[in-house]
């Protein structure tokens, strides 16, 4: 099965209408149908929340988080060794070091990166950008 790692960026795609969010929302589906794993740091669940609770209403952010675990989005810990990594990588992309978690993560599985954000991760070897 492929594993593909998500930038947070991706995720907002999932409940806001813009550039990019009918392949965000294809690649939920291919997850749901077992094409492909998404599989994230646990900052990314963070970032997502905190996205939906500044754009949602409250029972709206509660449904987006409970369809959230229902997707079973494969969360892993972030440790030493990743945040070792994030520090290298913030470096050579010349982002912020929470930017630098996706790719640090997604380099450590061997996984491709799918992000939305350019300017943090357009110079990302193999990264697959939506919007």
């Amino acid at each position: 099965m492929n594993r593909v790692v998500l930038d947070a960026s991706v995720a907002v795609k999932w409940f806001r209408s813009e550039p990019g969010s009918g392949d965000a929302r294809e690649l939920l589906r291919q997850h749901g149908a077992g094409e492909v794993t998404i599989t994230v740091p646990s900052l990314f669940v963070y970032e997502f929340a905190g996205v939906a609770t500044r754009l949602l209403d409250p029972a709206e952010r509660d449904e987006l988080w409970r369809r959230f675990l229902s997707w079973r989005i494969v969360v892993r810990e972030v440790g030493d060794g990743l945040m070792s990594d994030s520090m290298r990588i913030a470096d050579l992309l010349g982002c912020s070091l929470y930017d630098a978690v996706a790719p640090a993560f997604a380099e450590s599985i061997h996984a491709p990166l799918v992000s939305a954000d350019r300017r943090a991760h357009a110079h990302w070897p193999g990264v697959i950008l939506l919007g």
